[in-house]
């Protein structure tokens, strides 16, 4: 069992769990998950709280490739008013906040949000591991390889799960000379990885389980899913169902979604089917 001091809000990483991604941008590959105004992105932190969402990911920066990179201030302004409002109604709901900039972290963590979602794994701001470490938050960190511009570009290499393995036991160095001990990693589907690869990982996810860590898993309606079968992310709900039960019965404790009903039904009905 997974017990997080994420802010002096307990994150008990005990069952699985399903966060529920809010984009507060006007680029982000999934249109339907768009909110460009306070009030469309409150009700649909509303309905992912009644839905079923643990903890919801508040993003302003979209990664997808051939985005454009937004500052930390672009970050902030789109960010600071949908966090307040949601605190302020949900004072005790698990947030995060999805950036690589530490300065966006620091002052999210300032005004209570317990989590902080880092691509980079703190390799895209070298502050970001001691304002982490600094508040005692929750931390999530992405398998990633190059920088913010070349996040996208596929490496080559053997072996997807020995090269992931080894970057995790580097990065879990790393996180404990900061004095943090605890963390969440994300294999980060889509992030520099052939299609190939992206499958392996979800097929061979236990092997993961060897870092003694929790792991997010975010494929929800991601390209590897809809260009596989030929359709389009607004079609993927079905297939981003299917990848998410594999990955819960291969040892993900999160599954990172566009629908946070369905992925909550997903680990109700497994309750019954393992």
């Amino acid at each position: 069992m997974f017990h997080l001091p994420a802010n002096n809000l307990p994150w008990n990483i005990s069952s699985p769990q399903v966060m529920g991604i809010l984009n507060i941008t006007p680029d982000s590959f999934y249109e339907a998950s768009r909110h460009s105004n306070i009030e469309t992105a409150f009700a649909q932190a509303e309905a992912f709280i009644e839905q079923g969402a643990t903890i919801i990911d508040i993003g302003a920066q979209s990664t997808r490739p051939q985005a454009t990179l937004q500052e930390a201030k672009t970050e902030l302004e789109r960010l600071l008013p949908i966090v307040e409002a949601i605190l302020k109604k949900f004072p005790h709901q698990l947030i995060s906040i999805d950036t690589f900039y530490a300065s966006v972290a620091e002052a999210t963590l300032k005004m209570g949000v317990p989590i902080i979602n880092d691509i980079s794994a703190g390799s895209f701001d070298n502050n970001m591991l001691a304002v982490v470490a600094k508040y005692n938050a929750g931390y999530i960190g992405m398998h990633i390889t190059g920088n913010v511009h070349s996040m996208h570009q596929v490496e080559l290499r053997e072996n997807i799960m020995k090269s992931m393995l080894e970057y995790f036991e580097s990065k879990k160095k790393l996180l404990l000379s900061y004095g943090i001990k605890n963390w969440v990693i994300d294999p980060g589907f889509g992030f520099g990885k052939t299609v190939e690869e992206n499958f392996t990982i979800i097929k061979n996810l236990k092997e993961l389980k060897a870092l003694g860590l929790p792991i997010l898993i975010g494929v929800s309606r991601k390209s590897s899913l809809y260009k596989t079968l030929g359709i389009e992310s607004k079609d993927a709900l079905n297939a981003t169902t299917v990848a998410n039960t594999v990955a819960l019965l291969n040892g993900a404790n999160i599954i990172r979604v566009h629908d946070v009903k369905e992925a909550s039904q997903i680990i109700q009905l497994l309750k019954y089917l393992q």
